[in-house]
């Protein structure tokens, strides 16, 4: 018996700590950063998509870059598919288009906010990955007229929910009221383990 309750408060707080473990992690399916590197701007993208909830409009090809007044983000270059079925924010600065970016590496990793679409790469199957990049060199975020902050798109429903992040600059401290009751949580399981322990 008193076995049994050392192995219920062991997982209680092991589940209390991956609660919060998961709380701290991103939602997005697709992560993308500008930050400023030295004298450079650099953007990245990565992760996979979920096609569901969206609707395919066309191909055609882009370079990469930026422009912040439209919410238009391409990391890496060449052909893409556009899908539309995207909500979120519609700017990210008062910057203009900045194209093409010094250099880029990988396939289009795209979110054009203000017309809800997403672009990339062509004959992109659902959960396949996704990676690009771009640099400007001797650039800032002043100049590129990027604002800083997370900005966040998302589209799809139920198991099919998924979602691009935008970080500009560093990422903010997470929201302490989100994540206070499942630390407090985890540490009275631990408490709880503890003192059964020592019994």
């Amino acid at each position: 018996m008193i076995m049994r309750k050392h192995v219920f408060y062991g997982i209680l707080a092991l589940v209390s700590l991956l609660g919060l473990g998961i709380t701290q992690s991103a939602r997005a399916n697709v992560i993308a950063t500008i930050n400023q590197v030295g004298t450079s701007v650099v953007g990245t993208g990565s992760g996979t998509v979920d096609l569901a909830g969206l609707t395919f409009l066309g191909s055609g090809s882009l370079a990469a870059g930026v422009n912040p007044s439209i919410a238009a983000f391409n990391a890496g270059s060449g052909a893409y598919d556009d899908y539309s079925g995207v909500s979120g924010p519609t700017s990210f600065g008062i910057g203009g288009p900045s194209f093409p970016a010094s250099s880029s590496t990988g396939n289009p990793v795209s979110i054009f906010g203000q017309a809800g679409e997403l672009r990339l790469p062509q004959g992109y199957l659902t959960g396949g990955p996704l990676s690009g990049t771009f640099t400007f060199n001797n650039a800032t975020f002043a100049g590129l007229g990027v604002t800083p902050g997370t900005y966040v798109w998302t589209w799809g429903t139920g198991v099919h929910a998924d979602s691009f992040t935008l970080q500009i600059g560093p990422a903010g401290v997470p929201d302490a009221g989100s994540t206070l009751p499942l630390l407090s949580f985890a540490l009275l399981g631990v408490a709880a383990l503890r003192r059964k322990l020592s019994c």
